[in-house]
């Protein structure tokens, strides 16, 4: 590796974690850049870029934080075309892999605690690692494309009626929920927002995106799974209330009856660091303190 960049939890200390890190790098001289914004607050000695221009020049981001902070982790490594880059000249983007180091409480993207930092990046200096390729969805509404590497969510205004929402699967009407939101999910996502709803646990090794109502009232409440070759839309049906579009849990757009949000899937957006210490079952397990629900005599 020649530069590692870093991004930083906005509220959690990572004074320790950027130390580790810039220790590290001085010993084989490698470059540490750092977002401004962020690197400046921790007063480290990093060299302070533009959130742009990060990926473009680190060979590797090491993300200190929880899941959010890895997610815009791979929103920033996440160099791959978008609809409308079609016949953009120029070489193909150059992957730059995320590693999560876990300062939160769940982290479920996270490979690594901060005592394991060090040896983590010497195994990847040593390219004693692999990458996990993880899938966004692009959604697509009156012109504008929002990014999410979880989920994007059609939510309902506090104090105001449901949403209602049609879901076309394969360009054709499939079913339509009543519910306080609807949400389409990637693999990566399958943990978070939908599973919360009552959605499934899927393998990020899935190459497909969920549908799942969120306290739904209709009389279908049923979740869908479909296959990147489906094409995927979501309608605001008549008599819907009005429509937050978030993307990743963040607040991105806003849809009102009659607008439709086409939803695009593309795999491999970003890729995550592995280094063979875990399954993803294993951590999903750990993480949601799974415990069997029967007890099975001998």
């Amino acid at each position: 590796m020649h530069a590692v960049g870093l991004v930083l939890h906005p509220g959690r200390d990572c004074g320790g974690a950027v130390a580790t890190v810039l220790a590290w790098a001085a010993r084989r001289r490698i470059e540490v850049l750092g977002i401004d914004t962020e690197v400046r607050r921790v007063q480290c000695a990093a060299e302070p870029v533009p959130a742009g221009e990060l990926a473009g020049r680190a060979d590797l981001i090491v993300s200190l934080g929880g899941d959010g902070t890895m997610l815009r982790a791979m929103r920033l490594a996440d160099r791959h075309a978008r609809p409308g880059d079609a016949g953009r000249a120029g070489p193909p983007p150059r992957e730059c892999p995320v590693l999560g180091v876990n300062l939160g409480k769940l982290g479920f993207l996270a490979e690594v605690d901060v005592p394991e930092l060090g040896g983590a990046l010497s195994a990847i200096d040593g390219r004693r690692y692999t990458t996990e390729p993880r899938m966004a969805v692009d959604a697509v509404i009156s012109g504008q494309v929002v990014t999410a590497f979880n989920d994007i969510a059609l939510v309902r205004f506090p104090g105001h009626g449901s949403v209602a929402i049609a879901v076309l699967a394969a360009g054709r009407r499939f079913v339509s929920y009543a519910a306080d939101a609807v949400l389409v999910a990637t693999p990566t996502g399958s943990t978070a927002y939908s599973f919360s709803a009552g959605g499934p646990i899927v393998s990020p090794a899935v190459q497909g995106l969920l549908v799942t109502p969120a306290a739904p009232h209709s009389a279908y409440n049923r979740g869908l799974v479909l296959s990147l070759d489906d094409e995927l839309s979501l309608d605001v049906l008549p008599g819907s209330g009005p429509v937050a579009v978030e993307a990743d849990g963040i607040v991105a757009a806003n849809a009102a009856p009659g607008d439709r949000v086409d939803l695009i899937p593309r795999p491999g957006a970003a890729h995550v660091v592995r280094l063979g210490r875990t399954t993803f079952y294993e951590r999903v397990r750990r993480k949601l303190r799974l415990t069997d629900s029967a007890e099975i005599g001998a």
